[in-house]
């Protein structure tokens, strides 16, 4: 069954725990895919993760739909599709319960510094346990 991960962000820092987290699964050998809101976010994204660490290497790949995306460890998107065979999920935005189904580990965010995303991650939580998962927080 899927794991659902909540992380918790008390700063408006989401991009640098994507970059974190995907380099945690990629350095352990799993394909990690990213899903993001929108195509601004998604280039925003690629860009940012190509410099957040100097000491760092993170093998991606941009999914906009012409490029292929199969080999590639880490993929971002703005769609609900699994186009590199991914086992580990990692949510920018939430997705939908049939689509985190695919995947063995999924990580979501508690956003405490704003109350509108706190809440809405407190109705995802209770979602998630209203459909038989058991989320926990990171």
């Amino acid at each position: 069954m899927t794991q659902v991960r909540f992380v918790k962000l008390e700063r408006e820092e989401k991009a640098l725990h994507l970059c974190r987290l995907a380099e945690e699964h990629f350095l352990a050998g799993s394909r990690v895919l990213i899903v993001v809101a929108e195509p601004n976010r998604a280039v925003t994204l690629d860009q940012f993760m190509w410099v957040w660490n100097k000491a760092s290497f993170l093998p991606h790949s941009l999914d906009n739909g012409t490029v292929d995306c199969l080999d590639e460890p880490i993929v971002i998107s703005t769609h609900e599709r699994i186009p590199n065979r991914a086992k580990t999920l990692i949510m920018g935005t939430p997705c939908a319960l049939a689509f985190i189904a695919n995947f063995e580990l999924v990580y979501d965010f508690a956003e405490v510094y704003d109350d509108q995303l706190a809440a809405a991650a407190r109705a995802r939580f209770k979602s998630y346990r209203a459909h038989g998962y058991q989320p926990c927080m990171d």
